[in-house]
């Protein structure tokens, strides 16, 4: 029986808190004093700001809320600040409520999206409440992870709703929110209901506190020995994570039986080659790994293992502080500093705290415990003066280990603050946008009434209120002038002074914001160019999301490479430098595009709001054509491969749903279904769980995705392994074509194909002609022969040569069984010759 099912037929507080403690009871959870103080005040109606440690139990608040909710006849909106706890939430819910009362929108999918519980990012609610204002179906809110409001970037999107919503009940958790007593006031001002702070400093579990003078791993090992295992070691890098990940593998983490249970748990799971041979090795010697630049299905596996009580030691990043599915009984904290993009500095309060309060799970520890390294430098001086003891001769002569140039310093002192310490008053970070701007002019009424309110009684102060004022005028004088909105004369039917004369999508300005201005590049291209599937590609590219990491490695390999270009050339080192600031990663059309988006800002203002940015990271991949595993070893991309990834399905994904059916040509639709399966070769899940969540009329559309046990076969997409096959041809036609007969050996000796092979075949083909192309053309369907067995496909790749003869060639042979097992097309050349 779902929760849904438990609703009183005559609700009201006290049939409500007794039928949802019934619920609990049943299911042998017994309510924390804190937890029943805030549903009862939920029930009540009231607000609630529920301010208590991590592993209270403010989910099963939560839950509480959208129950009481539903029984009232009231929308309800879960909200979280990144769309993987999004969706988390949604498959949780769903299993409590029922499916057809939970939907889910994050930007990227809409599912029963008309469901009385909704859960969405902070920005999907923030989008409503300003097209909708007060009118919004929206009837409670449950802001999790709370603190995010005072984020620079995103913080907005967590106070427009409570600007908005005056008919909403709100319900603001969070384990670090600070004083809270101005959201106390404001929030009982604007919506004219109580508002009731439950805090708590009890912790289900309670934490020991503990400042390590001893080596990192004599720590772990201490831990491991002292039965305060599992121990998540928190790093403040993923190189850091993974660096001390390989060099505790020297400590004996796990027993010879535990080993084998790992191995058993693992199966026939496929590492791929890089990272992924490095985790397979970590893992059964019991050491996980977990960060944000993993592949999907390194991370869920790593979590999968911990959940089975398999993995005593798990490094990672501070990305646990934002709520991983991962059981940790000690957190362990290799430094009290991090690099915030701009500068190392100490973590602040709230930071600490979301951090260490990951320690102690409650219902099966019955402690929790936060260990805090000193730096290495002190750890080393304090073992000199052990070894020391009490001569005072020998301590004379210790020579004391001084910090690294620029080391920003941490002490006991600084452990002992941070513990004590509440965390930081949030602080408000409203913005104004162009976008924000269109969506309250869409809104029936007064959108200079409804401006004014959103910029004169926000909760940031009157300075920075008037620079927001001056703002939002500039953004609207630009609005005008490009005729998206219009000045009426007299009011309209539905109270506007001023509306828009264009129609604005749902998720306006959410989801690749940029492709409206995609869709219009697309139609300055010739379709009939060569290079037009390409180019479409670079188009899209330049809406998505920078992928910082590869670009940046891109720029770093063009720059060594124009260096060796100039040292040839004989320039001089000055020079070089100076000639150096101009080379930069790979962008495409970028002078063309720059000028398209020009031209498409003055007509549409609120692009301005979002930069234009020229890369190339799948048509680098495509006309090297290289698979995942080959181009993340090129750019020595091991530790960000799961960015890497995301970037790719996130294109792939912008490719199928902005460009438009009659602008896929038979090349780009090649292309498009090439780089879905290598997505899915790669790690199938984030492709799997759209396809689930974009149609909920499949068996299972709401299960969430398990543990993959391997991806499809990679022949079954017969077009995407055709443009396979043609790119590993064409990767050896440009490596012939540079002479590059090494690197040839590299990819064909195992199979009888040598360098020296590849350099005597070769060599007759430049008797004859001077070059080898490797243009648009000699990339092209037409060059390549495939004659189909069913094992096997026996293929042709033809040179395109100067004097267009189409004489010579590769000819070679694909194993489809092992192209399957490899997930990738398994190529052995034959011959290189003209027949």
């Amino acid at each position: 029986m779902s929760l849904a099912d438990a609703v009183p037929a005559e609700p009201d507080a006290d049939t409500l808190f007794d039928a949802f403690s019934s619920w609990t009871t049943e299911r042998g959870i017994e309510l924390y004093p804190a937890q029943e103080e805030a549903l009862i005040e939920v029930v009540s109606g009231a607000n609630v700001i529920l301010s208590t440690p991590t592993g209270s139990g403010k989910s099963l608040v939560a839950v509480g809320a959208h129950f009481a909710a539903l029984a009232d006849g009231r929308r309800s909106f879960y909200t979280a600040p990144i769309k993987a706890l999004v969706s988390e939430k949604f498959f949780s819910l769903v299993e409590i409520f029922g499916t057809e009362n939970v939907g889910m929108m994050t930007g990227d999918s809409s599912v029963n999206a008309d469901a009385p519980i909704i859960c969405c990012t902070a920005e999907i609610l923030a989008n409503i409440a300003l097209r909708h204002g007060a009118d919004a179906d929206v009837g409670q809110v449950v802001a999790d992870e709370f603190h995010f409001y005072a984020e620079p970037d995103r913080g907005w999107a967590w106070q427009v709703p409570i600007l908005e919503l005056p008919r909403a009940q709100f319900v603001l958790m969070s384990a670090t929110l600070g004083d809270v007593s101005f959201f106390e006031k404001d929030l009982t001002r604007r919506t004219g209901r109580t508002t009731a702070v439950v805090t708590s400093a009890q912790r289900p579990v309670p934490l020991t506190f503990r400042y390590a003078l001893t080596p990192m791993h004599e720590t772990i090992s201490e831990l491991l020995h002292g039965g305060q295992a599992p121990v998540y070691v928190v790093h403040f890098s993923q190189a850091a994570a993974i660096e001390r990940a390989q060099a505790l593998s020297s400590i004996n983490v796990a027993s010879r039986a535990e080993k084998d249970a790992i191995a058993e748990a693992i199966g026939e799971f496929r590492f791929s080659a890089g990272f992924g041979k490095t985790l397979s090795r970590l893992l059964r010697h019991g050491i996980g790994v977990h960060h944000a630049g993993m592949l999907p299905k390194y991370r869920r596996l790593v979590e999968q293992l911990a959940q089975a009580g398999l993995l005593k030691l798990i490094c990672g990043t501070d990305t646990l502080g934002v709520g991983i599915n991962v059981p940790i009984r000690t957190v362990v904290l290799s430094a009290l500093t991090k690099y915030d993009g701009v500068r190392q500095r100490h973590l602040k309060a709230r930071e600490f705290h979301q951090i260490a309060g990951r320690a102690g799970r409650a219902g099966f520890d019955t402690d929790g415990y936060v260990v805090v390294e000193a730096p290495e430098h002190v750890i080393e001086n304090a073992k000199a003066l052990e070894k020391a003891g009490d001569d005072p001769k020998k301590k004379r002569k210790i020579t004391r280990k001084k910090a690294p140039e620029g080391f920003v310093n941490w002490t006991d002192s600084t452990f002992e603050r941070l513990v004590a310490a509440e965390p930081e008053p949030l602080t408000s970070s409203f913005q104004v946008s162009h976008s924000m701007l269109l969506n309250v002019i869409a809104r029936p009424g007064d959108a200079f009434a409804s401006m004014r309110h959103l910029l004169e009684d926000n909760h940031s102060d009157r300075a920075t209120q008037r620079k927001l004022i001056l703002r939002a005028i500039a953004n609207f004088r630009a609005l005008l002038s490009a005729g998206v909105v219009e000045r009426l004369d007299q009011p309209d039917e539905q109270g506007r002074r001023v509306r828009l004369t264009v129609d604005l999508q749902f998720d306006f300005a959410l989801n690749q914001p940029l492709s409206p201005f995609a869709l219009a590049a697309i139609e300055l291209l010739d379709r009939e160019s060569p290079s037009y599937a390409l180019d479409v590609v670079s188009i899209v590219e330049s809406t998505v999301d920078d992928p910082r990491p590869v670009l940046s490695q891109q720029q770093f390999k063009a720059r060594g490479e124009a260096v060796a270009e100039m040292k040839m050339q004989g320039i001089e080192y000055d020079e070089r430098m100076e000639l150096l600031e101009n080379v930069t990663y790979p962008k495409p059309l970028e002078e063309m595009l720059d000028a398209a988006y020009e031209t498409y800002r003055r007509g549409h203002p609120w692009v301005a709001d979002y930069a234009l940015s020229p890369k190339s990271v799948v048509r680098d991949m495509y006309e090297r054509a290289m698979n995942f595993v080959e181009y993340v070893g090129f750019y020595s991309l091991a530790r960000s491969e799961g960015l890497v990834l995301r970037y790719l399905a996130n294109t792939y994904d912008a490719l199928r749903h902005t460009v438009p059916d009659e602008a896929k040509t038979e090349p780009l639709q090649d292309l498009i279904e090439w780089l879905g399966e290598l997505v899915r070769q790669v790690d199938s899940s984030l492709l799997d769980e759209w396809e689930a969540l974009r149609h909920p009329d499949s068996e299972d559309p709401h299960a969430p995705p398990a543990l993959p046990e391997g991806p499809p076969p990679v022949t079954r997409n017969e077009r995407a392994f055709r443009v396979l096959v043609r790119n590993q041809l064409f990767r050896r036609v440009e490596l012939a074509a540079r002479r590059a007969y090494a690197d040839l050996g590299e990819l064909d000796a195992a199979t009888g194909f040598d360098a020296e092979t590849w350099a005597e075949a070769m060599g007759d083909y430049f008797e004859e002609h001077d070059t080898l192309g490797i243009g648009p053309d000699a990339r092209g369907p037409a060059l390549l022969l495939i004659e189909k067995e069913p094992e096997l496909w026996r293929v042709r790749q033809i040179f395109d040569d100067p004097q267009g003869h189409h004489d010579w060639g590769i000819s070679a042979e694909i194993d489809l069984a092992a192209s399957d097992e490899a997930g990738a097309a398994v190529v052995t050349v034959t011959a290189v010759d003209r027949p």
